[in-house]
């Protein structure tokens, strides 16, 4: 696998390292997404990859988990020698010094590397995620805003974005310096801007920070992290617009933005651990479905409570209907009940969600929100997910590897809650 390795990440939440594996394999490099750190069988026998990436939950972890978390995977992929090791952001950068903090990643992270250079990629166009004079922008719905103004992002109930400029947020988390080039540079000559690259570079900041303020910066972005890392292995900071940049100067060329995805055969269960408001009107537009609500208290609180929501969940599915069971009581910012804590009701929604699959197993699955997708996947006995279509952007349907027969080819979609429009989970259903 080494000879042929260009790129390994780590998936802060399990959202996003699905729509890294989409990224990738729609770019034509073999790709497989481990649930966990990868044993050597499981390397062995996922063959020869040019990317490989870990899902984890970082976004969720305070410092010193994290720490406990991306050492071994530091180290691994030192050993997997790609030249490029990627650490998986959220392409709304929100993080805190407490909790997901990107800082505490990139110390983490950066001594396993040789390359002293960390490139952050800011923006995503395709998720209309942009990064203009490092200033970062996000769309909610068809408007798009400033993130410390965005409607959701600046009150989102673990890391709300209070600032817009990423150096002085990465500054709030340990990076002092991190030196900035700007989208009207790449209007230079490329040996220019190699230049000015290298001045940057020569004053070791801790890391820069690469403006995307369209999808034609992406290759002059790709072309000067590439260009690093075959003199060095580097670490690049940043979402899926990093594998992005990257292909982009490879010239690798897309898949169909659309591939057709067939109806699901037999029921479908989708669980909605969190509402954004974007999830709450999906919720709204899913007439296949039978609504069943949890009681946020009870699920986080009570285990027989819990045990009698999987039982009617899979009471439903054994008859051949389609369940979306959703959290009740949001608040302001499109979070459950404040009574439990969001890693409290992820771990819930992950231990209801594998007892529901061990009564009624299901060949097709939704899970809606961040931290409780990474939660509940990591709830099931399974060790990789590969890519299948994507259903929207920043949502993919993967098929996922378990040597568990009952879970093997099960088809899950994970997405977060700024993702995918309105009908999407019907699409998840009927296909198209």
């Amino acid at each position: 696998m080494a000879s042929s390795l260009k790129i390994a990440y780590y998936g802060d939440d399990f959202t996003g390292a699905t729509d890294t594996l989409a990224t990738a394999t729609r770019a034509g490099l073999r790709t497989l997404l481990f649930l966990g750190l990868p044993s050597a069988a499981q390397l062995e026998r996922a063959g020869p990859l040019d990317c490989i990436g870990i899902a984890g939950a970082a976004r969720a972890m305070s410092p010193a988990e994290m720490q406990a978390e991306l050492e071994p995977v530091g180290r691994l992929f030192a050993q997997l020698g790609a030249p490029v090791m990627h650490y998986k952001t959220c392409s709304t950068f929100d993080s805190a010094p407490h909790v997901g903090s990107i800082g505490a990643a990139i110390r983490i992270l950066q001594p396993h590397s040789a390359n002293a250079f960390v490139p952050i990629v800011g923006g995503q166009p395709n998720l209309k995620r942009y990064c203009v004079f490092s200033n970062l922008f996000a769309s909610a719905g068809e408007p798009i805003h400033r993130i410390d103004r965005h409607p959701t992002m600046r009150q989102h109930p673990v890391t709300p974005m209070a600032e817009a400029d990423l150096r002085l947020h990465l500054a709030e988390q340990g990076l002092a310096h991190v030196a900035g080039i700007h989208y009207p540079d790449y209007a230079q000559t490329s040996d220019t801007l190699d230049l000015q690259l290298s001045a940057l570079i020569a004053q070791k900041p801790d890391a820069v920070l690469f403006d995307i303020a369209g999808i034609d910066h992406l290759a002059t972005v790709g072309r000067s992290i590439w260009q690093q890392a075959l003199r060095q292995p580097l670490l690049a900071v940043g979402p899926s617009a990093v594998v992005q940049a990257l292909a982009a100067h490879w010239e690798s060329k897309p898949a169909a933005t659309r591939e057709a995805i067939a109806p699901a055969q037999g029921p479908v269960l989708v669980l909605a651990g969190s509402l954004s408001p974007v999830t709450a009107r999906q919720v709204a537009a899913a007439s296949s479905y039978e609504h069943m609500l949890l009681d946020v208290a009870r699920l986080t609180n009570d285990a027989a409570d819990r045990r009698q929501m999987a039982l009617n969940i899979s009471a439903r599915l054994l008859q051949g209907i389609s369940v979306l069971a959703c959290t009740s009581g949001a608040g302001p910012a499109g979070n459950a009940d404040a009574s439990a804590s969001p890693r409290e009701l992820a771990w819930a929604c992950g231990d209801l969600l594998a007892q529901v699959l061990e009564m009624s197993p299901v060949q097709r699955l939704g899970i809606a929100g961040g931290d409780t997708s990474s939660h509940a996947v990591q709830a099931l006995d399974a060790w990789g997910l590969s890519y299948q279509a994507q259903i929207a952007p920043g949502v993919a349907l993967c098929r996922l590897h378990s040597d568990d027969t009952r879970l093997d080819g099960l088809e899950i979609m994970l997405k977060g809650g700024q993702m995918g429009g309105e009908m999407l989970f019907e699409e998840l259903l009927t296909g198209r």
